[in-house]
């Protein structure tokens, strides 16, 4: 219903016992054990479908003709579906009202809503860490990330010839699914060493589930002679209309190269950052992480934050993978309805999914020690930057304008920087370039004592809104009094 509430604005107004912003694993698994309890929940995601990146849903043709590549994502959207929770694809939640509470929305077709509820359960996921490099503008270089969702759900190539490089485990799953559409994969690039024998990889042994996945992963490779090139970055990406070669270094030598590759497309990217934008609007207290440089929300078990009658939850939490973000979904459902004492939560199933939250933390400890973190990275591949490299694409910064700026009138500070140059400030708000212009700034600035070994990392503050939105929203939202002016 449109309709005005008092003196705050106007807008559809959304009052529920639950709402869920995120349609992905954890969100979905939350929402259907939640209202099959009988609560009334609604879920919001700014997809056309439910999904997530990891279940994102194929298209009618693709599906018609190929079939769903994840099909148990489609069963788990049916529950949710089945058990009565409000749907509302479509909607980007961008910001929190005045009352630090109410969320607000836009909806598909940029009409305001707002949303209450007693339990706020944030499942926003995350996003690909990228680090720039000459020619990374290029069409064909891409993400990791987006090369999957066009292979796994749209059964469509980035390219004929791929390099992927970066580094983490994602990297091998994307080749592999290049690997299937018929794709030649002529190496993966990878910036640790994590597929050497050592004592602390036979932790894997631990986990036989994920050491199979990762031998299936490792074995289709083997079979197509995909190289992987360990201890190794991108230089730099060259071609004229579209990326034609990239350079190799040598991780620890990221200015000096040792291989040149002929290619068609690039996909680059360092894992992932929490989304945590509204978590942090909400008041939610976040700590900084001295070895990714993420800002993670403290949580406990349950995924209950600071804030009380806040969840986070899934990616949002901490980057750990479907698994772990399928448990810490169903850890706060149960929570929630411990509290709302409106369903009596078996005792062993509550320990059940605790025992496996724990191990998969576990996994998720022994996988981040394997492969480098991305602050000890920044440590070594941002001195390195050319100096006319853009960082910031949206607000097309340079280099050199990044580190003259840290130097001079910044002193240092971060969020000087970005206010000073601009870096960060674009359509992205950072989320492209925030993870290198933080590395920049500390690069130029550790010899007056700004870089205390990584324990001191800045980052750059949650802004509202966390995405664009049409003024027209915001108009709308206001109500007729702020559009007097206009007659």
């Amino acid at each position: 219903m449109n309709a005005e509430r008092g003196t705050t604005g106007y807008g559809e107004v959304v009052e529920r016992d639950v709402v869920i912003v995120g349609g992905g694993p954890a969100g979905l698994t939350a929402a259907a054990r939640l209202a099959s309890a009988g609560l009334t929940v609604t879920i919001l995601d700014e997809q056309p479908e439910l999904g997530g990146q990891y279940y994102r849903r194929p298209a009618p043709a693709v599906a018609g003709h190929w079939g769903d590549h994840r099909p148990e994502g489609g069963r788990l959207i049916a529950r949710v579906r089945a058990a009565g929770v409000e749907c509302r694809t479509g909607h980007l939640v961008w910001g929190v009202d005045d009352d630090g509470r109410t969320l607000l929305a836009s909806d598909a077709a940029d009409h305001p809503v707002r949303l209450r509820a007693r339990h706020l359960v944030l499942a926003t996921g995350a996003f690909e860490r990228v680090f720039p490099f000459p020619g990374w503008q290029l069409p064909g270089v891409t993400t990791p990330g987006f090369a999957q969702h066009l292979a796994a759900s749209d059964h469509t190539t980035v390219g004929d010839r791929v390099v992927l490089a970066g580094s983490g485990p994602f990297l091998l799953p994307v080749a592999c699914s290049l690997i299937e559409l018929g794709v030649s994969v002529a190496g993966i690039a990878e910036a640790g060493r994590p597929y050497r024998p050592s004592p602390r990889a036979l932790g894997t042994l631990g986990h036989p589930a994920r050491l199979r996945e990762l031998a299936s992963y490792a074995a289709r490779l083997a079979r197509a002679r995909v190289p992987i090139w360990q201890e190794t970055v991108v230089l730099r990406a060259d071609g004229r209309d579209r990326v034609s070669s990239v350079t190799l270094a040598a991780a620890a030598r990221p200015a000096h190269p040792v291989r040149t590759v002929e290619v068609d497309a690039l996909c680059v990217g360092y894992g992932f950052r929490p989304q945590t934008d509204l978590a942090r609007m909400l008041g939610c207290e976040v700590r900084v992480d001295a070895a990714s440089g993420d800002a993670v929300p403290v949580t406990d078990a349950a995924g209950r934050a600071s804030r009380a009658g806040v969840y986070v939850v899934g990616e949002a939490a901490g980057i750990g993978g479907v698994h772990a973000a399928k448990a810490r979904g169903l850890a706060a459902a149960h929570d929630i309805l411990a509290r709302e004492g409106r369903a009596t939560v078996a005792a062993s199933e509550t320990r059940r999914v605790a025992s496996a939250r724990r191990r998969l933390e576990r996994f998720i400890a022994l996988t981040d020690s394997l492969y480098p973190g991305p602050q000890a990275l920044l440590t070594t591949l941002a001195p390195a930057l050319p100096a006319d490299t853009v960082v910031c694409r949206c607000e097309s910064v340079r280099a050199l304008e990044i580190r003259a700026v840290a130097q001079g009138s910044a002193d240092g500070d971060l969020n000087a920087t970005k206010a000073w140059t601009r870096a960060g400030m674009g359509p992205c708000q950072g989320r492209e370039c925030g993870f290198a212009v933080a590395g920049l700034v500390r690069s130029v600035t550790s010899h007056r004592g700004a870089d205390d070994g990584g324990s001191r990392v800045e980052i750059f503050p949650s802004r509202l809104p966390v995405r664009p939105v049409p003024l027209a929203t915001l108009l709308e939202l206001a109500g007729p009094e702020s559009q007097k002016g206009d007659a």
